[in-house]
């Protein structure tokens, strides 16, 4: 008989639920984890950049007192001192998770984990080995490199440096316009770095709907806040401390940018190395293990989860294989997990909100479809609050009026999320959407005016 039902390599956001959701079914669970629980998203990632974000909005909240009728002296700042409330509260939450694993009977077990064999999982700061009827590899992922932008932890960072960094730079490159890049980018630029955000794809956020992009960048332009898009990093060099960074635009042009640091922030690789999976015969395909839709891999009792299968680096997304991949053990049959329709949250301000297609994608798929647009400028919440930049974008199925997508810009829009995935997922439509009646005044009603758009019905504008 083996020593558990099922062991999970890995206790971030994915292998922690995972491991919960296990024991909750019944099953003899173990999560091995040679760091602190909760992964790069709660102590690298997600969590202490939320907090540093908060610390910004709120500097800049009191910089602009002014505006509200308040008047205030000097403003002064202690980035560090944000550095620890930031790792304050990341301490809160892994403690959480570490009191969760213990209530519901999971053993934590302290180590670097690596397949053995199909069914058995070496553990090496414990000096032992253990079986299992099933296996979950949830091992994450960590940033990505390339070759001529070298790494040194000290002039030139990832975001797991950057995250504790207690210093704010005076000029810094960011390497990558995504939702990394723009967050950090509102960060220094909050505590009065000069920055400059370096992207190869023609705009900011590239994943987002293009008018999203546009709103963005205008707002970061009035913020003063540089980026080039369409360009590359060809070259770093460092010198005592000071960066020379090459950049080359789209018609072949040369500038060097020198800054105090450069953040790389280009996207993730699997953490496949050193999991023994070529000991049990786990296939991986550019650096992820690929899986069905219950996660299983090639090998039948081994399952894979999270950032390491490559689908879609997000700790919700994360999570939700975890459930999948425990119940698929327990014989439950889930639902499969539609990453198309999987939520998009980036907290940089304005914040940024989607799930589903972009206009472009729904064209490009064939789909007959209407747009529904409603503005935050027209939001009387939002107008009060002193944040009208942004709008609300439902990319809707011309002949039900089903969302096939929407695409969120302004304060506070990774809050509406819920609203619009919960309206798909019942099938609903902007009938129902706009009908509804929203508490006023809230940003939530800038979703009802979107939908009643796209018949041109909105009320208010």
């Amino acid at each position: 008989m083996a020593d558990f039902d099922v062991v999970v390599i890995g206790a971030g956001p994915g292998g922690y639920v995972a491991a919960i959701r296990a024991a909750q079914l019944g099953m003899r669970t173990a999560v091995i984890e040679d760091d602190n629980v909760g992964g790069v998203c709660l102590n690298w990632g997600c969590i202490p950049s939320k907090a540093l974000l908060r610390n910004a909005e709120v500097l800049d909240l009191v910089r602009h007192a002014h505006e509200f009728g308040i008047s205030v002296g000097d403003v002064s700042f202690d980035y560090g001192k944000a550095i620890d409330r930031s790792r304050q509260v990341v301490r809160r939450l892994t403690g959480g998770v570490r009191l969760l694993l213990r209530k519901n009977g999971v053993e934590h077990i302290s180590g670097r984990g690596a397949l053995r064999s199909v069914n058995t999982v070496a553990i090496d700061a414990a000096g032992r080995a253990i079986t299992a009827d099933n296996i979950i590899v949830a091992t994450g992922a960590r940033a990505r490199h390339i070759t001529n932008i070298p790494v040194d932890g000290e002039t030139v960072l990832t975001s797991r440096e950057a995250i504790v960094l207690r210093e704010v730079p005076d000029r810094v490159v960011i390497v990558g316009g995504g939702a990394i890049g723009v967050e950090f980018a509102d960060i220094y630029h909050s505590y009065g770095s000069e920055v400059t955000i370096v992207e190869m794809l023609p705009r900011l956020v590239p994943l987002e709907d293009e008018e999203i992009s546009q709103q963005l960048e205008r707002v970061f332009s009035r913020r003063g806040i540089g980026y080039k898009t369409g360009a590359m990093v060809g070259s770093v060099v460092v010198s005592n401390g000071i960066a020379s960074v090459s950049v080359v635009d789209g018609d072949g042009g040369e500038s060097v940018i020198e800054c105090d640091k450069v953040l790389v922030a280009i996207g993730v690789q699997g953490n496949v190395e050193g999991v023994g999976l070529e000991a049990a015969g786990v296939r991986t395909e550019r650096g992820f293990i690929p899986v069905d839709s219950e996660m299983r891999t090639n090998v039948p009792g081994v399952y894979a989860i999270g950032d390491v299968t490559g689908l879609l680096p997000l700790a919700h997304v994360a999570s939700a294989q975890g459930v999948a991949a425990a119940e698929a053990i327990a014989g439950l049959n889930p639902m499969p997990l539609d990453y198309t329709l999987m939520p998009r949250a980036t907290y940089c301000r304005p914040q940024i909100a989607s799930f589903g297609l972009t206009e472009q994608q729904a064209a490009d798929a064939g789909y007959s479809f209407k747009v529904g647009r409603f503005p935050m400028a027209a939001s009387g919440k939002a107008l009060a609050m002193g944040e009208a930049n942004g709008m609300v974008k439902l990319v809707v199925d011309t002949e039900v009026g089903e969302l096939l997508g929407a695409h969120m810009i302004g304060p506070e829009a990774t809050e509406l999320l819920g609203e619009v995935g919960l309206s798909r997922l019942l099938e609903g439509t902007t009938t129902e959407l706009g009908w509804l009646v929203h508490p006023h005044p809230t940003i939530s009603e800038t979703i009802k005016e979107a939908a009643l758009a796209v018949d041109g019905e909105a009320i208010h504008i």
